[in-house]
């Protein structure tokens, strides 16, 4: 069997942040580590614009958290870059409006990628937006 590759590591960072709760969290985070990936998923919301720091820090931080990334500059730059990625690529839908839901982050080797999945709008009028960034870092 091949490697898994950016494809893979993207794919898996996606089912984290589509994952419903913690419990299921923890069961994609066990499996997913049987098959060479290390992984994070963290909750995240509010207004889109004031939000985006606070959504990359979070996201960092877990990171970091469920080791995922070792504190190093080039390892937290890399999940930094692509939790902007991923933003920006739901900014068009979420700008002026909130957001809510949920970052997965995953790593193979020197592959990684973030991945935000969440409702857009106001009150109970959300819309959906996902959006993927992906880096790669020496492992």
């Amino acid at each position: 069997m091949a490697l898994p590759g950016s494809r893979q590591v993207a794919r898996v960072a996606l089912t984290m942040a589509l994952s419903e709760g913690r419990e299921q969290e923890r069961e994609l985070k066990s499996r997913f580590a049987r098959e060479g990936f290390k992984t994070a998923a963290v909750d995240c919301g509010g207004d889109f614009i004031s939000s985006v720091n606070k959504i990359t820090e979070r996201a960092v931080v877990a990171a970091k958290r469920e080791g995922v990334i070792r504190e190093v500059h080039a390892e937290e730059g890399a999940v930094a870059g692509a939790t902007r990625e991923a933003l920006s690529q739901i900014m068009s839908k979420a700008i002026g409006l909130n957001v809510g839901g949920k970052i997965g982050i995953a790593r193979h080797q020197d592959h990684i990628s973030v991945a935000v999945f969440f409702g857009v709008g106001l009150l109970h009028l959300d819309d959906v937006a996902v959006g993927l960034g992906h880096r790669a870092v020496s492992s």
